[in-house]
């Protein structure tokens, strides 16, 4: 995994932009801290930071392969999880490799087959390719969307980068935020609407597109979309295929040079991973696999059960440690650490965020760093199984808007009249969501229920799963940890997308029929547990810190959020004990100690990246 940026102009001399070009990668040394590389051949260039998992001698990139007089030309970040299979294709085509790495496997796949390529990638990705035959640069980005890459076209100037700080280093690139990006920011955030940069001129390229840059202009296209038909599968043939499936899937992404790990919650999602983890490791005599897992001083004074979060995750984590045999670490934090955690994430992500849900994750990967360069994590089975609260309550499901987020009045009064009046936040949010549902691909024939679940599936998987992914690569690629999700596998994906409501209900449970696929992987007890998430803090010390960060916030005048936001409205919710501690605001974890982290948030965003509102 690594960074990239770079920027292709098709006038001028850029070896004279040489420093932006430094100054643009080095903005990424948190994400490839092991090398550093540039190119510049006009009219491109290109900068990577690398960090090292597989082929550390010789994955050196910018990788460059000279055919004849022909030039090609990579930044990539990822890795692509059917390597040994292409490379065997191209050997058989002719083609003769230099390295063991992924990143000239891609490269000779796209001399070979050009944009087409992809087709044939199983794995996450970013990358940009010069083409000097047909004279363009060529981009994409994974299937679901699992490696970022932002861009932005100004004054005949393609600009890119793997996070929004690596552009706006680039001199034509202004930390410039519209009434669209200020809409994204209060009534989406921390979520963003696929395509959407928040700041001016910035987009990022949406998951499963390609991108054409040439003299012609720009042009960007889908090569992937979820297909709907007709799932012919029994519920045994069903349950026998998703083994099958997430099973190849694991084992394809255990492969690194480096140390490896997985995340252990204790739930159903982390622990199948772990379990076929450990499987795989018995049969290859690959020895012990090391476990993580988080938690919060006080926690198990401090959590109180509700229908988000029914149950405490430690007794299940010891549980899974003791039925494996697995190398465990148990990792804890405690609340100064999670409020000084704050900023940094905000850094990280180069805009607000999920608060402590994500300032703790930071946290954790800086730990797990200590001892692993790649992690394995349970993201994405919620979305594509319909693991969440909203896919079960009728209130959510019918909602009429983003079912993780269905307080948008209240949201919306948290900002000044000048402000409503100009980004009309309501509209927007629900003018986004209408396009959500226009995008869904409708299977003929299929009505009531079965359609109102593939309407709320797509939701998920097109809107909230991009949220935490996003959240994963950020805090993850922060210090320098390489994160992998088995469940974001395409094919997974696909299959799991036509399996019928009823199907996936199978049992009368959430997630049934992933439940009946990990039968004999499991024991019961974890294999039929209710979902709880990501944990996150009860202590009621972090509501006060963050309650009074922001109030502290609102008494200085300097302060860049105050222009935006309707001050008495924040002090009547701080001086509610109840809607302080209760307040929904976003998916399962963020309430009202999240709110007030969260606008704290956005005012040191605003702050330190000197961001413009116009």
């Amino acid at each position: 995994m690594c960074g990239i940026t770079g920027f292709i102009q098709w006038s001028g001399d850029l070896t004279q932009d040489s420093q932006i070009l430094v100054k643009m990668t080095e903005t990424m040394s948190d994400r490839g801290p092991d090398a550093s590389g540039t190119w510049i051949s006009n009219p491109c260039a290109f900068g990577h930071r690398r960090l090292s998992v597989i082929d550390p001698e010789n994955g050196a990139q910018p990788m460059i392969v000279h055919d004849d007089d022909d030039v090609y030309a990579i930044c990539y970040n990822g890795e692509l999880y059917n390597a040994a299979e292409l490379r065997s294709e191209l050997v058989k085509r002719g083609h003769h490799f230099r390295t063991h790495c992924d990143t000239e496997v891609l490269l000779v796949s796209y001399i070979e087959w050009g944009p087409a390529c992809v087709d044939r990638f199983n794995g996450i990705f970013a990358f940009a390719i010069w083409d000097s035959v047909r004279e363009q640069v060529f981009m994409a980005r994974d299937r679901l969307g699992v490696k970022p890459l932002f861009y932005a076209y100004i004054d005949g100037t393609l600009i890119f980068g793997s996070e929004p700080k690596a552009l706006l280093q680039h001199p034509k690139m202004e930390p410039v935020v519209g009434p669209e990006g200020l809409a994204e920011v209060f009534i989406i955030g921390p979520a963003r609407t696929p395509g959407q940069g928040v700041y001016k001129d910035m987009k990022e390229l949406r998951a499963g597109h390609a991108m054409i840059f040439s003299r012609d202009g720009l042009r960007s296209y889908a090569y992937w979309r979820l297909d709907s038909h007709i799932h012919e599968d029994s519920v045994e043939e069903t349950a026998a295929k998703l083994r099958e499936l997430l099973q190849d899937t694991l084992e394809r992404q255990l492969v690194s040079d480096v140390p490896i790990c997985t995340l252990l919650s204790g739930g159903l999602d982390s622990s199948a991973l772990t379990a076929l983890a450990v499987q795989y490791y018995n049969r290859t005599n690959q020895g012990q696999v090391h476990t993580y897992s988080v938690d919060y001083v006080g926690n198990e004074k401090h959590f109180k059960s509700h229908a988000f979060q029914p149950g405490a995750d430690a007794p299940f984590i010891q549980r899974m440690v003791e039925e494996l045999g697995t190398q465990h670490h148990y990792i804890e934090f405690d609340t100064p650490e999670l409020v000084e955690s704050l900023n940094a994430s905000t850094l990280t992500r180069d805009l607000p965020g999920m608060a402590d849900v994500d300032g703790s994750l930071y946290l954790f990967c800086r730990e797990i760093k200590k001892g692993a360069t790649v992690a394995v994590s349970g993201e994405a089975a919620d979305e594509i199984f319909g693991g969440y609260p909203w896919f079960h309550r009728e209130e959510m499901l019918n909602s009429g808007t983003f079912p993780w987020s269905v307080a948008p009045d209240m949201r919306a009064s948290l900002l000044s009249p000048e402000i409503r009046e100009w980004i009309r936040p309501l509209d927007y949010l629900g003018d986004r969501y209408a396009d959500a549902v226009r995008e869904v691909p409708k299977l003929r024939g299929e009505t009531g229920q079965q359609a109102k679940m593939r309407v709320m599936s797509y939701l998920n998987i097109t809107r909230f799963m991009p949220t935490l992914l996003d959240r994963k690569d950020r805090m993850s690629m922060g210090v320098g940890l390489e994160v992998r999700v088995p469940y974001c596998d395409h094919r997974l994906v696909q299959y799991v997308w036509n399996i019928p409501w009823e199907i996936k209900m199978t049992g009368g449970r959430e997630k049934g029929i992933l439940r009946k696929a990990l039968e004999g992987v499991l024991p019961d007890d974890v294999l039929y547990r209710k979902k709880s998430p990501y944990p996150k803090t009860h202590n009621p010390d972090f509501l006060a810190a963050v309650k009074q960060q922001m109030l502290d916030i609102l008494d200085d005048p300097s302060a860049p959020i105050l222009p935006l936001i309707d001050k008495n409205k924040i002090l009547e919710i701080a001086a509610s004990p109840e809607a302080s501690s209760n307040l929904p605001w976003f998916g399962q974890l963020m309430s009202g100690p999240q709110l007030f982290a969260y606008l704290a948030q956005v005012n040191n965003w605003l702050k330190t990246y000197n961001v413009a509102i116009r």
